[in-house]
């Protein structure tokens, strides 16, 4: 079995949260959310992300808006909707249920 990808995995099924995470502190542009991901160790490229955003996006739970920037063409900032936020506080309660459960068993076999 290849470690790698079940790490790969791993990271892949809360992207989706660490994302929300990162937005629900405001505002931001896709590099500053790279950057942030970066910075807690989860590696992730623009070509994953973006498509994530605009699934978000699509499913009402982000909002983005168009600022005009001087070293280039305008550039999109993303924030939560109100049913994005609604939808963290959700997936935060799960997320906390299941590394409860994950660190219950593991502990259990060590």
């Amino acid at each position: 079995m290849d470690i790698e990808n079940s790490k790969a995995q791993m990271r892949k099924g809360v992207l989706e949260f660490c994302i929300l995470s990162v937005l629900s502190q405001g505002e931001k542009y896709p590099s500053d959310i790279l950057e942030e991901l970066k910075s807690a160790k989860l590696l992730v490229v623009e070509g994953t992300l973006y498509p994530l955003l605009t699934r978000l996006k699509n499913e009402g739970l982000l909002n983005y808006r168009w600022v005009e920037s001087s070293s280039g063409p305008p550039r999109k900032y993303f924030t939560l909707t109100n049913d994005g936020v609604a939808f963290l506080k959700e997936l935060t309660g799960a997320y906390k249920e299941l590394s409860d459960s994950v660190q219950t068993l593991i502990n259990q076999n060590l």
